[in-house]
């Protein structure tokens, strides 16, 4: 139970790729950072068939994880991490003061387009928290993740413009992992393997 006005301490992380002992290092991680939530920004599985259980060291460890689907994850995989997670794909979810909103990319989909934005806004509508963040696996188009030459997403960008979060997280471009950028007031933060602590 999160404890009004305390602030809300996440392990953000994201292009897992089916490892389980990357889930294992990270479980860790949010065990020595006593964090309250885990969030997972896509590619939790992909590339290989990946380790059934992946959420598995969460779950032992007692930590709430919510995720989103990457462009890697498939409707089965989703399945199975949703017996473990909870998916915020098109949905949002309220930890104390913070309401999460996710958009996902499941099924090899590069880009978003107006059904994602409309359900963007549907959330973000509905969220009564004053304290807003948006979870992406895709990176937003001029950001500098755009640094591996893949171009960012228009729509994404435009939903941050209008909805205004406090913070975007998103992964996917793995030597992006760390940027930390600007839309406007919100942060986008980028997140890989390794995990990063975020307080809002």
């Amino acid at each position: 139970m999160v404890i009004k006005n305390k602030k809300l301490r996440i392990l953000a992380a994201g292009d897992l790729h089916g490892s389980l002992d990357i889930a294992k290092k990270l479980s860790a991680k949010g065990k020595r950072e006593k964090v309250d939530l885990v969030v997972l920004a896509g590619d939790i599985y992909g590339y290989s068939e990946g380790e059934k259980g992946i959420l598995e060291p969460f779950r032992k460890a007692g930590q709430k994880v919510v995720f989103v689907p990457g462009n890697c994850d498939f409707d089965e995989e989703c399945a199975m991490l949703a017996r473990e997670g909870k998916s915020i794909h098109n949905y949002y979810v309220t930890y104390g003061d913070v309401g999460i909103a996710g958009i996902g990319s499941p099924n090899w989909k590069l880009s978003l387009d107006d059904a994602d934005l409309e359900s963007i806004r549907l959330n973000f509508e509905k969220m009564k928290p004053a304290k807003k963040i948006l979870v992406s696996h895709l990176h937003a188009s001029g950001t500098t993740a755009e640094l591996s030459g893949i171009p960012g997403d228009v729509i994404l960008r435009k939903a941050v413009k209008d909805f205004k979060p406090d913070l975007l997280i998103a992964a996917h471009i793995h030597e992006g992992e760390g940027i930390e950028d600007k839309i406007g007031k919100t942060k986008v933060v980028q997140v890989g393997r390794k995990g990063k602590i975020l307080e809002i």
